[in-house]
């Protein structure tokens, strides 16, 4: 007698893939993300070079980069992630839709609705700020709800109570200049080149931190943040001493302003009974806030929840995750959902 032909075994569903890009302000980005937050592929063009004879982003030059640069970065995000433009196998393709610079959104919006119409799948316009309180999960799926995280960027500086998905409070914001329009500033005047933020922490690594007593704005009031007045105190300050080494300045800046982000999480951590802090943003890859901020966490036995260090810049893999939860939550976004440079965050009431 024959044994029978044993069954071929199951075939693996394929995975779920989203198509998220990013092009609000200076980096044009694409990511492929799965629905279980697994990132297939990443590609960031940098637009560094382009604005650094400026000592910051002109966004004329921001938005014609993103059209000649955009297809190359598609391409090369589809291949990377084993994927062709003829046969993607996508479920649905999202882009940041505010805030930002009015002509880059648009590019990114454009090229994500005419790939959805072509694909004949879901479009999704993802809110960037909402995009960096995602960007943590790609890291910790499984964070201890809620939690109170910085979003501090060039444009900028939030001080948030996530209590889930979709379920932000507003603590605080800065009431002038973003933390890292401070960096930017503050390297363009010591001439320390830009973009700002890596500039300052490369050269305080060889400074004292304790060589200028630099105000900490707002320290003890509220959550509210200002760092207008602290860029203004390093100005007056090297017009005292013009003696001074840059390396002291930049080291006492970033520590002024990590010592009052530090602070301002910690005070809001304990009024709303959070279960772990959090940093979010292009300032969140600033190597000294991470630590100061690990070394909190620690000294209150909270986790501390930090993105990595490729996820706190503009990226699409944050985009594409804000998205997978959008989605499921809310459904695809109309197309004629158009770019808002001033778009807030949705806050609960």
């Amino acid at each position: 007698m024959t044994a029978p032909t044993p069954a071929p075994p199951p075939t693996a569903a394929p995975p779920r893939l989203l198509l998220g890009l990013e092009t609000s302000c200076d980096e044009t980005a694409a990511a492929v993300v799965s629905a279980t937050g697994e990132v297939r592929s990443s590609v960031v063009s940098s637009q560094s070079d382009l604005h650094a004879p400026y000592g910051g982003v002109v966004p004329e030059i921001a938005g014609r980069a993103h059209l000649e640069r955009l297809p190359a970065v598609l391409d090369a995000t589809l291949e990377r992630a084993g994927l062709s433009r003829r046969a993607p196998g996508l479920e649905a393709v999202a882009a940041t839709a505010g805030p930002g610079l009015l002509g880059a959104l648009l590019v990114g919006l454009s090229e994500a609705k005419a790939l959805a119409l072509a694909w004949d799948v879901p479009f999704v316009a993802v809110n960037h700020l909402e995009g960096h309180l995602f960007a943590a999960l790609l890291d910790h799926a499984d964070l201890d709800w809620p939690v109170v995280v910085a979003l501090v960027s060039g444009g900028h500086s939030l001080i948030v109570a996530m209590e889930g998905p979709g379920r932000y409070r507003l603590l605080g914001q800065t009431l002038d200049d973003a933390a890292g329009e401070a960096f930017d500033k503050v390297a363009r005047f010591l001439g320390l080149g830009y973009p700002g933020g890596p500039a300052i922490e490369r050269a305080a690594a060889a400074g004292d931190p304790t060589a200028f007593a630099f105000p900490r704005a707002m320290l003890a009031d509220g959550f509210d943040l200002s760092f207008s007045g602290l860029k203004t105190a390093v100005v007056r300050a090297v017009s005292a001493r013009p003696e001074a080494r840059n390396e002291d300045v930049a080291a006492s800046f970033q520590q002024a302003v990590v010592d009052v982000l530090v602070a301002k999480v910690v005070r809001a951590a304990g009024q709303v009974g959070a279960g772990g802090l959090c940093l979010a943003g292009g300032v969140a890859a600033n190597g000294p806030l991470r630590a100061a901020l690990e070394a909190a966490g620690a000294g209150l036995g909270l986790p501390v929840y930090l993105p990595g260090r490729a996820t706190c810049t503009d990226n699409a893999a944050m985009i594409a995750a804000a998205a997978w939860w959008q989605l499921g939550q809310r459904g695809p976004s109309p197309l004629e959902t158009g770019a808002d440079p001033n778009l807030g965050l949705a806050l609960l009431p």
